[in-house]
């Protein structure tokens, strides 16, 4: 019998990277990106186009404060690194995108995340990428790009948070399951189990509760969860139309009982991302090579 507890089991860890081999005082233009979503914000800083550093933390209650912090503590992960102070004034041009996008008033523009997670998905997976499934926090969205990762259409679904992060979340709080172990724990059932009859979060909560007093195991439960989620990704998808290669973004793509599923009943597998680039950090990049661009266009004009 599943037993229900109260704790932050839907915490997943955050992280602060830089890569020591490069020096930003021998870059020509510094970009920042930040991608403020209602989940999760990441901030990443790159030179000349390449990726240099980031933060990607948890999003608290407030917006610009959720921003600001993900900035500060990348700036600060740099300066312990290499020993050189950088602040917010040694970066050229800072693009906002996500949720939050607007409520950031240290960004020089905001961009919409579909334009983003598109450009950030062709430096993540490479310019092959033609279908991009974005599994964010509170929506979902189907994209379809060019080789240079320009949108040619989307679709979005953003009614409620059905089948995204933050459903994912309510589910593994609710079965006391870790959130970085859920995927694994729910491709260990001996059968797939039919899918719940609703990914809604609110109506999926009764029903879980409801296999739990059924005496359904953890593992089940998730795969009837994930099952649900599964089926509408791809029915959101074959409305856009999947034209390979097809990648995955957002922080649900690290959640592989999710991500076998999508690929099962699609029946192609998603891109692996380059080595050490990881694909929640596709809108801020997409932003951070926006800004680099916006910056260089304005340089331009002088």
């Amino acid at each position: 019998m599943v037993s229900v507890q109260e704790s932050e089991y839907w915490k997943w860890p955050e992280q602060i990277w830089v890569d020591e081999s490069k020096n930003w005082k021998d870059a020509e233009v510094i970009s920042c990106g930040i991608d403020l979503g209602s989940v999760s914000t990441q901030a990443v800083i790159m030179l000349d186009g390449e990726l240099y550093a980031y933060a990607n933390m948890r999003t608290g209650t407030g917006s610009v404060a959720s921003a600001e912090r993900a900035l500060n503590a990348v700036l600060k992960k740099i300066e312990v690194t290499t020993g050189e102070p950088i602040s917010r004034e040694n970066i050229h041009y800072i693009v906002a995108t996500g949720y939050g996008r607007v409520s950031v008033p240290f960004a020089n523009k905001s961009i919409t995340e579909i334009a983003c997670h598109g450009r950030g998905a062709v430096y993540i997976y490479g310019d092959t990428v033609r279908t991009v499934l974005d599994m964010g926090g509170q929506d979902l969205k189907a994209i379809k790009v060019d080789s240079k990762g320009k949108v040619v259409n989307f679709l979005m679904n953003d009614k409620c948070a059905a089948g995204t992060g933050r459903g994912i979340e309510v589910v593994c709080d609710l079965l006391a399951v870790p959130i970085t172990e859920a995927g694994e724990l729910s491709l260990k059932v001996d059968e797939e189990p039919e899918p719940v009859s609703t990914t809604c979060v609110v109506f999926a909560k009764s029903e879980i509760l409801g296999l739990i007093r059924k005496g359904w195991s953890k593992e089940k439960i998730l795969a009837a969860f994930f099952n649900a989620v599964a089926s509408r990704v791809v029915e959101l998808l074959e409305r856009v139309g999947v034209e390979p290669d097809f990648a995955i973004t957002g922080g649900i793509s690290k959640n592989i009982g999710v991500v076998k599923r999508i690929e099962d009943k699609l029946g192609i597998k998603a891109l692996k991302p380059k080595e050490g680039l990881d694909p929640q950090l596709a809108g801020a990049i997409g932003a951070a090579l926006f800004a680099r661009a916006l910056y260089l266009k304005e340089q331009k004009k002088k």
